[in-house]
């Protein structure tokens, strides 16, 4: 069954919503500049109601900056995206945190330089969030799990597992009624869509 997780969750409700619906994992955005953006006062509330587990996703924080923000939220894993990704990764693993490393679907050779301990998350570009799909096609065939992003809504997920067989499944923007609100039937609907496919 395929492992599903569900990124930008701003509010209670939306992380309850998400569980009783059977994800497997939700993401936390401490990207200021995204709309999907929480503080880490608010990450803590969600951490705290949260029964599956949670990933801080950032945008190029070094690795000290990155571990003082998992320490002090509690999330159970990290998602570093931009310019310190690599080094901010590598902390992550030292400290004991499961690693989900982005990887450009423009970029896919890069997928050889994520450590075996890391979960690869191939998605349509680098930062992620954008609800653009790519040619799965481009996907070559690899011999580890990982995670495909990149334009999921409820509407292809099912197409994508069947046509790439990721270990797991990663959404966000398509499953919102407005950029940073989650449209909490569409979440209910994708995660039942990826876990029957």
């Amino acid at each position: 069954m395929t492992w599903v997780k569900v990124c930008g969750l701003r509010t209670v409700e939306a992380v309850e919503a998400a569980q009783e619906n059977g994800v497997d994992a939700v993401g936390l955005v401490f990207a200021p500049a995204s709309p999907r953006h929480v503080t880490v006062e608010h990450a803590r509330e969600l951490v705290e109601v949260a029964t599956v587990l949670t990933v801080a996703v950032t945008v190029d924080l070094d690795a000290d900056s990155l571990l003082h923000l998992a320490e002090t939220t509690g999330v159970g894993a990290v998602q570093p995206h931009g310019a310190n990704a690599a080094a901010a990764a590598r902390a992550a693993l030292a400290a004991g945190l499961p690693v989900l490393r982005p990887v450009s679907a423009g970029e896919i050779e890069s997928i050889s330089g994520v450590s075996p301990e890391e979960l690869p998350l191939i998605d349509s570009d680098a930062i992620g969030g954008t609800g653009r799909t790519f040619d799965w096609s481009t996907i070559p065939p690899l011999e580890r799990r990982f995670v495909l992003a990149g334009g999921l809504g409820v509407d292809n997920v099912a197409d994508a597992i069947g046509a790439v067989k990721p270990w797991g499944v990663d959404a966000s923007s398509r499953l919102e009624s407005a950029p940073g609100i989650k449209d909490l039937a569409l979440v209910g609907e994708f995660i039942r869509r990826a876990k029957q496919a």
